[in-house]
């Protein structure tokens, strides 16, 4: 129980960072590209509370990090928060801007990333400091969690930002035919979920952009 709650005091902040950025930078990025409807909304904000959903980003991640250690399973973490509303035809150029809007969600989780490498960095300079093992292994977390939504999220399958992008870059009607996957896009992630078959196809790449990483900012983690 002890180990329970001390991943979750670990998992908690990089958590709620990683999906607070992922969705404000959405609406930061649509709003530049015309569409005020996020702003309007009060959702280019860095205050959690406007982009928590209850089931999604704290019941589901919580449920399937409580499970993985009870089991001493490795664990897949998986969570959604309220999506960013947006209204692409707002956009100057609707098909051509949908693609940065969607890609600014896996780059904000990117530089997350590259900011907790530099915390535990920051942890390895000072490991007097009563702060450094736990900013490290918060790191960590951080570096873990945020690769896993930049992947899983680039998925090209509506309604994830992968399949949004996928639909800028395809032809006319190429890309209505495939938004059409969209209202059974997130049935189908759950089936891909709870098979093995997303993270057999994902792991590899979560692994390889890891490696990327901590090879850059030269830690062994």
């Amino acid at each position: 129980m002890d180990e329970i709650i001390q991943g979750i005091a670990i998992y908690a902040l990089p958590v709620i960072l990683a999906i607070t950025m992922h969705e404000a930078a959405h609406g930061y990025i649509a709003k530049k590209f015309g569409d005020l409807t996020a702003f309007n909304a009060g959702r280019i904000s860095l205050n959690p509370a406007r982009h928590i959903d209850p089931v999604g980003t704290i019941i589901v991640p919580l449920s399937l990090f409580v499970l993985s250690k009870l089991t001493v399973g490795a664990g897949f973490l998986f969570g959604w928060a309220k999506p960013v509303p947006v209204n692409f035809a707002n956009l100057r150029h609707p098909k051509h801007d949908m693609l940065w809007v969607a890609a600014a969600g896996p780059g904000a989780n990117l530089l997350m990333a590259f900011f907790w490498a530099l915390m535990i960095k920051l942890a390895l300079a000072m490991p007097e400091s009563s702060f450094a093992k736990p900013l490290a292994l918060m790191g960590i977390a951080g570096i873990e969690i945020n690769i896993v939504l930049m992947v899983l999220n680039l998925l090209p399958l509506p309604p994830l930002d992968g399949g949004r992008m996928a639909m800028s870059l395809l032809p006319y009607r190429l890309a209505y035919q495939f938004s059409r996957i969209e209202p059974y896009g997130f049935m189908i992630l759950l089936v891909l979920l709870f098979s093995g078959i997303l993270s057999t196809v994902i792991g590899p790449v979560i692994l390889w952009v890891k490696i990327i990483i901590v090879s850059i900012f030269g830690l062994y983690i």
